[in-house]
């Protein structure tokens, strides 16, 4: 009887779970707070079944449900490494999953490109006559300013490229049982990314140009931004896997979660040199520099 009952097989069977519900019902609270907190940013009103919902609250209420379930639910996955359900078959299968979801970033990111490249290389198409004369049918559109990429752009270029060299050392460094490599490595690698953000905050600050200027701000600020916000994702995955090294989580075979955030930092270094060469390097060519 006992033969009948046991696990023969490299699938884990996970035992229920509340996460995929709470983590459903987080993101539908986050996406109408989302709504709300706009409406409540321009004094509109949002009612549902007779309810006004404009206030910042439900927003604020949907990101503590949704970071309460991340933290829940990779919790959960941690312990079944633990416990040894991460078989051979189990890995690959979060492999693939890691590997899916930064494909979609990629997509997500190329959307930005797209616009970007759209808007620059045909600023006077003769179909699109209103987007001609918001440009002066140049690019850099007539009375903008651009920053200068080789002021604080090739200094973030320089802080994610050292960054991501930190964090191959801290990688070979756990597999080495190099346990001091690899924390010092994973340190210094958050500490470059906090550097990042820093640095591109202060240039959002003096930008000589604002979002809702032209087509160039615009489509500018979203690839930026969205990419600035990708390194802070990335530095709370690398600082989460720091706290982790120093309890001693890792190992030279399980170490997923390391291995993880490492391919989405080493995503966001490509991003990032992409958005540099075409966006502040080829796209202000000719433009007026802001100095």
């Amino acid at each position: 009887m006992a033969d009948t009952h046991q696990k023969n097989h490299d699938y884990h069977i996970i035992a229920p779970s509340p996460w995929p519900f709470i983590g459903s019902v987080g993101a539908f609270v986050l996406a109408l707070g989302g709504i709300a907190y706009m409406r409540y940013l321009n004094a509109g009103e949002l009612h549902l079944f007779g309810i006004n919902l404009v206030t910042p609250w439900l927003f604020v209420m949907g990101i503590a449900i949704v970071l309460y379930c991340m933290y829940g639910w990779w919790s959960d996955t941690i312990k079944e490494g633990k416990e040894g359900h991460h078989t051979r078959v189990v890995s690959i299968h979060l492999r693939y999953g890691m590997i899916m979801f930064i494909a979609s970033e990629v997509m997500f990111f190329a959307a930005w490109f797209w616009a970007f490249f759209d808007a620059s290389l045909f600023p006077n198409d003769a179909e699109q006559v209103a987007r001609a004369a918001y440009t002066g049918g140049i690019w850099p559109p007539q009375g903008i300013e651009v920053l200068d990429p080789l002021h604080l752009p090739l200094y973030n270029t320089i802080i994610l490229l050292l960054s991501g060299t930190t964090l191959t050392w801290a990688h070979h460094a756990m597999l080495v049982k190099d346990r001091t490599g690899m924390i010092a490595g994973l340190a210094l690698t958050v500490a470059l990314g906090v550097l990042f953000s820093f640095v591109q905050a202060y240039e959002y600050a003096y930008a000589p140009f604002g979002f809702k200027d032209s087509i160039y701000g615009a489509t500018f600020f979203m690839a930026t931004g969205f990419h600035g916000f990708h390194v802070f994702i990335g530095t709370v995955f690398l600082a989460v896997c720091l706290f982790r090294a120093i309890r001693g989580d890792f190992d030279g075979k399980n170490h997923f979660g390391f291995e993880a955030a490492a391919w989405y930092w080493h995503f966001v270094d490509v991003v990032w040199l992409f958005l540099f060469f075409t966006m502040y390097v080829w796209g202000s060519w000719g433009g007026v520099i802001h100095h």
